[in-house]
């Protein structure tokens, strides 16, 4: 199953879903992986919007495009989140 994903703050901050604990793990693993891309990226040509993560292996992949579409057990993290916890 695919879904088309609306990539605003609000939807990460009001899914339901998720538990508080089980949605600071997620934001972590996010800021984990965007750190990386980070580092081994200084000169970033573009912007990165966010990252796309799988709620059960919290793997993720920094995301580009405005739209992600995720996987059934995937979330989209903001990049305004994920920077806001670093800083």
């Amino acid at each position: 199953m695919v879904q088309a994903s609306d990539t605003s703050a609000e939807n990460w901050e009001d899914n339901s879903e998720l538990s508080s604990l089980r949605q600071l793990a997620l934001l972590q693993a996010a800021q984990q992986i965007y750190r990386s891309y980070y580092e081994s990226n200084a000169r970033m040509v573009q912007r990165p919007v966010g990252v796309v993560i799988n709620q059960v292996t919290y793997r993720g992949k920094v995301l580009f495009s405005g739209k992600p579409i995720l996987l059934f057990q995937e979330i989209f993290v903001p990049l305004n989140e994920i920077e806001s916890e670093i800083y």
